[in-house]
């Protein structure tokens, strides 16, 4: 069967400016755009965590029933699932960087309306459609970092970006142990935490006008141009001695026009239905060990009898293990294997899930909650990298957001799948049912996944 003509016949020019690309040292302008893309994903995963963070205050706040609470963690991961869809497909269309101002737009705007919630009713609409926003913000950053990226140095600065936006869940944590207690200005403590997310979201989207677009996108749409011109920008950033090395390189063929816009059956091809079904059981699997913790640990603490501000303290001492894990996986996500990188820190969070499931202990608790978001955000930052290096260029955004909207699919189902199990059989045989899950998951990447690390995201 013959191929689609937008996969057949890549352009050469595109080729030439990929190369070029991965042929770079890390640049000035690479460090920034890494920044850039790290301080958004902070705010990212400010708001990812914040309902699951305060959900005990929120239940006691509003009155919530049980059939409520579950609808209301659910509801911004149902608006993610919308979100890395649409805007997925929005980024190949039209370029990274509009993607990037709309997502930021909308999850900056409903978080902010998030914090005048007169009941639940309100704050799960809001939160759904602070969801879409959010749902677009991790896999867009991983297609832009991995379009921009030198192909060496594409996991470390990753990881790098990662460790930064993983300091927003510490952060909300803490911003929570210390707002709920407190009626600022006589408003409630949580609703000031909207407030802050929605805020700083404003500040990045104002950051992010100044990002330039994707090189590889340009060249990949016929703006062969442009993307010279950015590319030219970097290699002059380079120093002398390598710059000369690099002019010894051919000049880049003439620019073909557009390809025509890739379709999303495109990832069902003959030779991307492997990597398809690798990454869709992957972005399913994936969230019921990250998000079975980081949404429901005060829940979790709650069922060992803890209070709501002393559960709420241990889950902020244990978010601290998040921004240290993705600053332990930066000098290793270069040098190991992206998919065994995957499948270690997968068996390590079962293992350490059950830990912390069985500790009695106010010090073993909050040690095994560290060490369990610790090696779950090794597992996440390279998962991030491995997600974006699958596809090329012309459905890259389309088809890692196709297969991250399962990740939150799934994430919305898990409070009815979780508490449940939680709530009859205690957090052992909950903590059980996310080690089968990531023990499925380690299989799948074995199995099925291939060799990234290193290699052009250009690639076939």
């Amino acid at each position: 069967m013959a191929q689609p003509t937008a996969l057949r016949e890549r352009p050469e020019a595109a080729s030439s400016i990929g190369d070029r690309i991965d042929r770079m040292p890390v640049t000035p302008t690479h460090r920034r755009l890494t920044a850039v893309v790290g301080v958004g994903l902070l705010f990212d995963t400010f708001e990812n965590n914040l309902a699951g963070t305060i959900s005990q205050v929120l239940q006691e706040d509003f009155a919530f029933n049980g059939t409520t609470l579950k609808l209301v963690l659910a509801s911004a991961f149902i608006g993610q699932f919308f979100g890395s869809v649409v805007l997925g497909r929005v980024a190949d269309r039209y370029g990274r960087r509009r993607a990037f101002l709309i997502n930021l737009a909308l999850y900056s705007g409903f978080s902010l309306l998030g914090a005048f919630s007169p009941n639940a009713a309100w704050l799960i609409v809001t939160r759904f459609f602070a969801g879409v926003g959010i749902g677009a913000e991790q896999s867009l950053s991983d297609c832009y970092l991995a379009d921009v990226l030198p192909a060496k140095q594409r996991g470390r600065y990753t990881a790098w970006a990662y460790t930064l936006a993983f300091c927003g869940v510490p952060a909300v944590g803490f911003a929570a142990l210390w707002l709920v207690p407190l009626s600022p200005l006589g408003i409630d403590g949580w609703r000031w935490l909207f407030v802050l997310g929605a805020a700083g979201s404003a500040v990045v989207w104002m950051l992010r006008r100044n990002l330039i677009e994707s090189p590889r996108w340009l060249a990949a749409n016929g703006k062969q141009r442009e993307a010279e011109e950015l590319v030219a920008r970097m290699e002059a950033e380079v120093p002398g001695a390598e710059r000369a090395e690099r002019a010894q390189t051919p000049a880049a063929p003439a620019a073909r026009p557009a390809a025509p816009p890739a379709r999303m059956r495109d990832v069902f091809q003959p030779r991307f239905r492997r990597r398809t079904a690798m990454l869709w059981l992957f972005c399913t699997l994936s969230v019921v060990g990250y998000y079975g913790f980081g949404a429901l640990a005060p829940q979790i603490l709650a069922a060992k009898g803890y209070d709501v501000v002393t559960s709420i303290g241990f889950t902020a001492v244990s978010f601290l293990g998040y921004p240290i894990g993705a600053l332990l996986s930066v000098p290793v996500m270069d040098r190991v294997e992206r998919k065994r990188l995957v499948a270690l820190s997968a068996a390590a969070m079962a293992l350490s899930g059950l830990g912390f499931a069985y500790a009695g202990s106010a010090t073993f608790i909050m040690a095994l909650g560290i060490l369990y978001t610790l090696v779950s955000n090794v597992f996440s930052t390279v998962s991030h990298v491995y997600l974006a290096e699958q596809y090329p260029t012309p459905i890259r955004a389309a088809a890692t957001g196709l297969a991250y909207s399962l990740s939150k699919l799934s994430a919305a189902a898990l409070p009815f799948a979780l508490l449940p199990v939680l709530d009859a059989y205690g957090p052992g045989p909950m903590f059980g049912v996310i080690a089968g899950a990531m023990g499925a998951l380690v299989a799948v990447v074995l199995l099925l996944g291939g060799r990234t690390t290193g290699v052009s995201v250009d690639r076939d």
